[in-house]
């Protein structure tokens, strides 16, 4: 599975400059962050309201989505599939509560 992430991760860095006439992620890209931000939101309500009904097949859609337009910020930002993954992975074994309490809050 993380190998679907990592080629996706790919291809989004891929259209980061590439013609928002002839992409949609790069167009994306070529309207800035606001948009970027504007549309992970979006995606993370329809994904909530999905999550309401019972039609499974529709939540996992919209979390695809979320996820698609997470990993377009993530590379605005510079960051990837994998930067997530080692989070994912440095968590393994923690208790939540424990790694919440290790959080330093600014």
């Amino acid at each position: 599975m993380n190998d679907v992430l990592t080629r996706l991760g790919s291809e989004i860095d891929s259209r980061r400059h590439g013609l928002a006439s002839e992409s949609y992620t790069a167009s994306l890209f070529a309207r800035g962050e606001d948009a970027i931000l504007k549309k992970v939101g979006e995606e993370a309500v329809e994904f909530l309201l999905a999550a309401k009904g019972d039609d499974s097949d529709h939540l996992v859609a919209e979390a695809a989505d979320v996820w698609f337009h997470m990993l377009v910020l993530l590379s605005a930002k510079g960051l990837g599939p994998a930067d997530v993954l080692n989070e994912l992975q440095r968590r393994e074994g923690i208790s939540g509560l424990a790694e919440k309490a290790s959080r330093v809050i600014d």
